[in-house]
C-alpha cells in the first residue's frame, strides 16, 4: 500500500515540472513576435518612398499650400469649362485664368478658395457689398470677397482686369500669347513677385494649359514657342523636375546663398520651367 502511495506521489511531481516546463516555453516564443513589431522595416521604407514621390510633385503656390500633380490636374477638370466661358465673354486667355486660379487658390486647397470660393485672393475694396471673411496677408485681418460659387470668383476676376485701365493694354495683345500676358500682368502691377510671370507661364506648358485657349480661339490660333523650348545662354539655367536649389548649386559650385541673392529669391521654392542665373 506505501509503495503503491509512493508511486502516485512522484507521478503527480512528474505532472507538475512538465507543466512549468510549457509556460515558459510559450513565453519564449511570443518574445520573438513582439521584436519584429517593434523595428517593421517594411513600414519605414514604404513611408519614405510615398513622402519622396510627393516631394517630387509638389508645386509651390503663392497660398503657401503644397499640390501634387494629381490636385492640379483635378483641378483643371473641374474649371477649365468655366475659365473658357470667361474668354469668350471678357477675352482673357484661358490659360492665363487657370494658371492663375490654380496659383492663388493652391490649386482649390487654400484656405480662401475653402472658405470663401475666393480662387483669386481678391479683397473686398470699396464698394463691395457682399459677403466677406477675413484672413491675414499683406496686413493681419484682411477683407477678402465671400462667393456663394467659385464661377462667380472667376467672373469677378475677369471683371476686375476688364474694368480696371491699367490693365488695358493686355488686351491689346494676341489672345493666343499667354507669356506676353503673363509678363503684362506683373507689369501691370498685378503681383509684386518677380517670378510671377515665369511661375505663370510654367504651369501653363507643364498642364498644356494653351491647349484651352486653342479650343477657344479655333482656326486662327497661332502656335507660339513654348519657353521650355528656347535655348539658353550658358549665363542661364532652366529648373527641371527633382531640382532643389542645393542640387543645383553644387551642378554650378555655388552657394545656394549666392543662387538666391543673383535670382532675387525670397525663399528656397523653385518651380519647374523656372530660368536661374548662374553667372553673374
Amino acid at each position: 500500500m506505501l509503495k503503491k502511495c509512493l508511486i502516485a506521489c512522484f507521478a503527480v511531481l512528474l505532472y507538475n515540472c512538465g507543466s512549468s516546463n510549457k509556460v515558459r516555453t510559450t513565453t519564449k516564443t511570443t518574445k520573438p513576435t513582439v521584436a519584429v513589431k517593434k523595428h517593421q522595416p517594411v513600414v519605414v521604407t514604404s513611408s519614405n518612398k510615398s513622402a519622396s514621390e510627393k516631394k517630387s510633385e509638389v508645386l509651390e503656390a503663392t497660398s503657401k499650400v503644397g499640390v501634387t500633380s494629381e490636385d492640379v490636374k483635378n483641378y483643371i477638370a473641374q474649371f477649365k469649362d468655366i475659365a473658357k466661358d470667361n474668354m469668350r465673354q471678357h477675352g482673357i486667355p484661358s490659360s492665363i485664368t487657370m494658371a492663375q486660379g490654380i496659383l492663388e487658390s493652391g490649386a482649390g486647397t487654400g484656405v480662401l478658395s475653402v472658405k470663401a470660393n475666393n480662387h483669386f485672393g481678391i479683397k473686398c475694396h470699396t464698394g463691395w457689398t457682399g459677403e466677406s471673411v477675413h484672413h491675414d496677408d499683406d496686413a493681419a485681418q484682411e477683407c477678402f470677397r465671400k462667393y456663394n460659387h467659385p464661377s462667380e470668383s472667376y467672373r469677378d476676376h475677369s471683371l476686375f482686369l476688364t474694368s480696371r485701365s491699367r490693365y488695358a493694354n493686355l488686351f491689346k495683345l494676341d489672345k493666343g500669347d499667354y507669356v506676353a500676358w503673363a509678363k503684362g500682368l506683373k507689369a501691370a502691377g498685378y503681383a509684386t513677385d518677380p517670378k510671377y510671370p515665369d511661375k505663370l507661364i510654367s504651369l501653363i506648358e507643364r498642364y498644356e494649359l494653351f491647349r484651352l485657349d486653342e479650343e477657344v480661339i479655333g482656326s486662327g490660333y497661332k502656335t507660339i514657342a513654348k519657353t521650355s523650348d528656347t535655348p539658353l545662354d550658358s549665363k542661364s539655367y532652366r529648373v527641371v523636375q527633382g531640382d532643389t536649389l542645393y542640387s543645383i548649386s553644387r551642378k554650378f559650385n555655388l552657394s545656394v546663398d549666392q543662387l538666391i541673392e543673383m535670382n532675387n529669391l525670397s525663399s528656397n521654392a523653385i518651380s519647374i520651367g523656372q530660368i536661374l542665373k548662374i553667372k553673374s
